[in-house]
């Protein structure tokens, strides 16, 4: 890091920051250790946001332009990743760009198919996409959307002080965990049963003293 802002070769994946949020434990066995398992939901998901993305496509309707799978990245934030939808509305305070006249309004819009979370993990990383934005196309963005797979309805998130802060200490947390090659333990909760991880995260060790007491227990167990 240099002057504030980060080497590209130190940009972390974007979307990573809602499994930080979600668990820190389940973010550094994903990009730290490089470490992956499927299930129902994350093959959901997957197919989900597939539908969604599209590179080559820039739709026009009246006036909004509609990007989608737009590749954006922060030199401040050491940030990188994909946008599932960005919309320029017509606006006479936005921002000029190539090849359309007039001026616009960016919002970002993350398509997610889960139930509403405004302030939680999801927000974070539409904010973190709204950063990535305002630095690469010098403008302020206010608010975005999150778009639920489960109501098929948009909801407001506003990008205010404290979502921000939220998403940059974080953002800074993660880069401090990557740097060091650390892989926190956690503590077993409700959300552990439905994780993809759970087979490799083996969150009850946290439990017990040792791994050697954990596999002593499983062997007692199977007598």
């Amino acid at each position: 890091m240099n002057d504030g802002e980060y080497d590209e070769d130190e940009y972390l994946q974007l979307s990573g920051l809602q499994h930080f949020l979600f668990c820190r434990r389940q973010w550094a066995l994903i990009h730290i250790e490089q470490q992956w398992n499927e299930n129902v939901l994350t093959t959901d998901g997957m197919i989900f946001h597939e539908r969604v993305h599209d590179e080559n496509e820039t739709e026009k309707r009246k006036n909004i332009l509609i990007e989608r799978g737009m590749r954006v990245s922060s030199k401040k934030l050491g940030i990188s990743g994909i946008c599932d939808v960005v919309e320029f509305h017509q606006s006479e305070t936005g921002i000029s760009l190539p090849r359309y006249q007039g001026m616009w309004e960016v919002i970002p819009i993350e398509y997610k198919r889960g139930k509403s979370d405004i302030r939680g993990a999801d927000a974070a990383q539409l904010c973190a996409e709204a950063m990535c934005l305002e630095e690469m196309l010098c403008c302020h963005i206010p608010s975005g959307y999150l778009f639920w797979g489960t109501t098929h309805r948009r909801e407001a998130v506003l990008f205010d002080d404290a979502l921000r802060n939220k998403t940059e200490e974080a953002l800074t947390e993660m880069h401090q965990y990557y740097k060091r090659g650390y892989t926190p333990r956690t503590k077993q909760k409700k959300g552990c049963a439905h994780c993809s991880m759970k087979d490799i995260c083996l969150p009850e060790i946290s439990k017990i003293h040792s791994v050697r007491a954990y596999i002593d227990e499983n062997i007692r167990n199977q007598r």
